[in-house]
């Protein structure tokens, strides 16, 4: 069973990612505030949950939350500033564009940076631990696979659609075979051997 609230502050909003390990498309991140007395049996880490689960709790979070933010960093500013810095750029991000100020944050995994003057916690395993935490982790990845859907129409031929742009056998085979796209990560090692990409 995840906990409710980590701070005892009533308006506590988790932050989690999607898309960090990924060869094309942003890295996404959502932050949520929950009510205290939100409960949820279903409700886990998203990378526990099937996708049928994940679609199924998308908009039960968007509407019993009491408010979520949703934000994209894009691969030309991951190649900038890097995979870890634009992780919490999109997480930062999000919290902006929550509608309450949250008194306390609450993060999956162990890097952040100050946001603003609200305090906040690291958690390791964060999205199995706390309600709003996971809750975040499902809109994360929920946004970005309908922003990977989207783009799969363009460039049917890397199976986005499927594989979400993350490094399968079927993707890098696609990039060996046809190159790379606008959407792809340049500072990512795109195939095994790099020197056989031509960018």
């Amino acid at each position: 069973m995840l906990l409710s609230n980590h701070s005892g502050f009533l308006l506590e909003c988790g932050t989690d990612e999607a898309g960090r390990g990924c060869l094309a498309g942003p890295v996404t991140a959502a932050a949520v505030i929950l009510p205290q007395d939100f409960e949820n049996l279903i409700l886990n880490d998203s990378k526990q949950l099937s996708e049928k689960k994940r679609a199924f709790l998308k908009p039960i979070i968007e509407k019993q939350s009491l408010c979520f933010g949703i934000a994209h960093v894009f691969q030309e500013e991951i190649d900038n500033i890097n995979i870890l810095n634009a992780s919490i750029l999109a997480m930062h991000l999000s919290i902006n564009n929550l509608h309450e100020k949250p008194k306390f944050i609450i993060v999956d995994g162990n890097k952040f940076k100050p946001y603003k003057d609200i305090p906040f916690e690291t958690i390791i395993k964060g999205d199995g631990k706390y309600l709003s935490i996971a809750a975040a982790s499902i809109l994360a990845k929920t946004n970005r696979d309908l922003y990977m859907e989207k783009i799969h129409e363009e460039f049917p031929m890397y199976n986005w659609k499927q594989n979400k742009g993350y490094p399968t056998k079927e993707h890098r085979a696609a990039i060996k075979k046809y190159g790379i796209t606008k959407y792809h990560r340049k500072s990512f090692r795109l195939l095994p051997n790099q020197l056989k990409l031509h960018i």
